[in-house]
């Protein structure tokens, strides 16, 4: 352990928000990342949810070297012939039929940009309407759409985003009703109250399908219908963030897949890059066409790079050869029957939800009132860690204390079982301490 490099990162490095960890870390590998004392900590988050296929993953490193032989980077005007394989492997492979059109960039926040660029151009439009526990990133459109958190403290945010209430199944916000008619109810109010507010220059609608950072809160599929006919009788697009869920992460190319609805425009990023910067936009051949006419540019620094693009082509292709998206199915199965194994046992997991390996359990201090339970959740959170389990909990007071759970496609079942043992173990202890000391739970 180098005590002077982790004095030099609390000198000299801007605190940037989020999960800290008191050290440093030396490397990744699979589904294991190692500190800077050695020590092996089994990671349950894939890093920022992004290395899908492992860690480090053969591929990816050869990918790697593979562009340092021929390029990293060139002139943005400059199509590099990587680019080109990669646009059509999507089109041809991945992407929903008719989105055939894609943009190759850096990041989820970016992806989001892009999107609500060629969404307000090819309509004339510029209002956005945005789901509530949403996250899309922390650039001007995309922060101001971005209801979760960190909404505080910045100024003005981009005029013309509207919000309405999420589709919580676990904890319907109308009583009375099961999880799906309150989002239903809830989708037709926040529509009604858009269109009291519109100034009639709407643009699009844009969603995480599975809304990760609120909670990994997964919509019935009549809501994704509805929002599909709702953004067509408005004349507006529809966009999907699908950073967390496509390529297979939830057992499905997509989330487009799964609800059986096909955006106007499909943003991805985190699970295409497996751990490198890379993000993309698909959309159709119309929009393409029209938003080109008017104008459209995105002209960045590093846009259709070789080498994420050289990288993006080798997630895709071991997604493939490794059959992980029915790896995802299977595990994430398997996964989750162990979560609800613990839930039978410990009162205070009152959901397991998600699909696939992204999967998310909920704390409650019970489970008739199901309130949240912020204590017991950062406790465990930091028990787990202390044992060798890393794993990603929301504290949002609003939309209660839940783990998001979502280990590399990779995962063996040894390391699951390891991870739910323990995960068990600071569940227990946490819940033995409180008790102990008669903590209030908060």
């Amino acid at each position: 352990m180098d005590t002077q490099l982790r004095e030099a990162a609390k000198e000299f490095m801007v605190r940037y928000g989020g999960d800290t960890f008191p050290s440093l870390f030396r490397s990744a590998k699979g589904c294991v990342v190692t500190d800077d004392t050695g020590r092996e900590i089994l990671d349950f988050t894939s890093g920022q949810m992004c290395a899908t296929i492992g860690h480090n993953h053969p591929a990816i490193v050869q990918a790697v070297q593979e562009a340092g032989e021929k390029a990293y980077h060139m002139f943005s005007g400059m199509i590099p012939e990587v680019v080109a394989r990669l646009a059509q492997t999507m089109a041809r492979d991945w992407m929903p039929q008719g989105l055939s059109k894609s943009i190759f960039i850096n990041t989820g926040s970016e992806s989001n940009e892009v999107a609500l660029r060629m969404a307000k151009m090819y309509t004339q439009g510029f209002e956005i309407l945005a789901v509530g526990g949403s996250w899309h990133g922390v650039t001007g459109a995309a922060s101001a759409a971005s209801f979760a958190s960190d909404r505080k403290g910045y100024g003005v945010h981009v005029p013309g985003v509207f919000v309405m209430p999420e589709p919580n199944m676990y904890r319907p916000y109308i009583q009375g009703m099961d999880g799906e008619a309150s989002a239903l109810a809830c989708l037709e109010i926040g529509l009604k109250m858009y269109d009291m507010a519109s100034t009639g220059r709407r643009s699009a609608i844009i969603i995480e399908p599975i809304i990760s950072a609120g909670g990994v809160l997964v919509p019935p599929k009549s809501y994704m219908q509805a929002l599909r006919k709702a953004a067509d009788e408005r004349g507006m697009l529809l966009i999907f963030d699908e950073a967390q869920t496509a390529f297979g992460r939830i057992g499905h190319r997509h989330a487009a897949d799964f609800f059986g609805v096909t955006p106007d425009i499909m943003a991805v990023s985190k699970t295409m890059g497996g751990g490198l910067p890379l993000a993309a936009v698909s959309t159709t051949p119309e929009i393409e066409e029209d938003i080109h006419a008017k104008g459209f540019t995105f002209y960045t620094s590093h846009v259709s790079d070789p080498l994420p693009a050289t990288v993006g082509l080798a997630v895709l292709r071991t997604i493939q050869q490794e059959r992980l998206i029915e790896r995802a199915q299977s595990m994430g199965a398997y996964l989750r029957r162990r979560l609800e194994e613990l839930q039978s046992r410990y009162e205070a997991i009152g959901d397991v939800r998600g699909e696939g390996m992204l999967l998310g359990v909920e704390l409650v201090k019970s489970r008739e009132t199901r309130e949240p339970y912020h204590a017991l959740g950062a406790i465990t959170t930091q028990r787990c860690y202390e044992l060798g389990l890393s794993m990603n909990i929301r504290r949002r007071p609003e939309r209660g204390s839940v783990w998001r759970i979502a280990p590399p496609l990779t995962a063996t079942q040894g390391e699951i079982d390891r991870g739910v043992d323990m995960l068990d173990e600071a569940l227990r202890r946490s819940i033995d301490e409180i008790a102990r000391n008669r903590l209030v739970p908060a």
